[in-house]
């Protein structure tokens, strides 16, 4: 019994945290989403499940949600890839790799904010430093990258890649150290390839690193929207709106707090329930030691 309450004392200060910033906010947003509080904030009228109607009836919560969706296909897989592809690049530990992984990391320093600023002058049509360079090779160039439709999207979706590849390294990196030595030596004796030990070996030891590290980016692609608010703040004609941006102009421009309330618990189970198959289904025969 004092064993039972001395771990739960321990815990204490956790859970505490947990349900404060985890379990109440996602309890009142299913609250608030019963309410429609356009016509008073003070009082408002019980609606049920209407606001959620009223969401699924919009068509920008569609185009924020592929936008959403294609957004995190165009940084997460580029993303992850690149720094899997660094991690095994500079696996070995000497002073020129760990110059080489400071030097990666260091995007993930700066704050999004900042970040998006600095591509503000990389993307600025005809002057930025992308036009010059394909002035270069092109001739004479004068897009407005953030200012189009087709390309807007994925302007910013260069932006996440930048910024996290060298952050998701770390743990690839992390992972690739905790493989013990005797299982590359044991395929190399058995005379697989450097590409059969990485896929047949290293892959399948890295699936607990890989589950962790794809389930922090799918958060990151969702909850990382700074850098859309500076940089195009959802236009043009929508084609940026992601369902963080759209639920936060919601909030302060249309003071809909309902409709707002009822986006954040569909993206909220949308992301919980994408963890939770993520997590069993990577992690599912990665232990291989009892």
């Amino acid at each position: 019994m004092r064993r039972t309450w001395q771990t739960w004392l321990i815990l204490a200060p956790s859970l505490f945290f947990l349900v404060l910033f985890t379990w109440f906010p996602l309890v009142r947003s299913v609250y608030d989403s019963l309410f429609d509080t356009r016509l008073s904030s003070e009082n408002p009228v019980f609606v049920g499940l209407n606001n959620f109607a009223r969401l699924l009836a919009d068509p920008v919560f569609w185009r924020a949600l592929t936008n959403n969706l294609v957004y995190i296909v165009l940084t997460v897989v580029p993303g992850i890839a690149l720094a899997l592809l660094l991690a095994v690049a500079l696996w070995e530990n000497h002073r020129l790799n760990r110059w080489l992984r400071t030097a990666f990391f260091f995007p993930m320093i700066v704050p999004m904010v900042s970040a998006a600023a600095l591509w503000l002058f990389i993307f600025m049509p005809g002057l930025g430093l992308l036009d010059h360079y394909l002035s270069i090779w092109f001739g004479p160039q004068n897009n407005n990258w953030l200012g189009r439709s087709n390309t807007a999207l994925f302007a910013l979706a260069l932006i996440g890649v930048w910024k996290f590849a060298g952050y998701y390294m770390l743990f690839f990196l992390a992972g690739l150290q905790g493989i013990p030595a005797s299982t590359h030596e044991a395929a190399r004796m058995e005379g697989a390839s450097a590409t059969q030990r990485f896929f047949l070996v290293t892959l399948p030891l890295l699936r607990p690193t890989l589950s962790f590290v794809l389930t922090t980016a799918l958060i990151y692609g969702i909850t990382q929207i700074d850098h859309v608010a500076v940089m195009t703040q959802g236009g043009p004609d929508n084609a940026t709106t992601v369902l963080l941006y759209y639920i936060q102009n919601l909030t302060w421009e249309t003071h809909d707090l309902g409709k707002a309330s009822a986006a954040t618990f569909l993206t909220l189970a949308g992301l919980f329930a994408f963890s939770l198959f993520n997590l069993k289904w990577l992690e599912k025969g990665a232990h291989y030691e009892r």
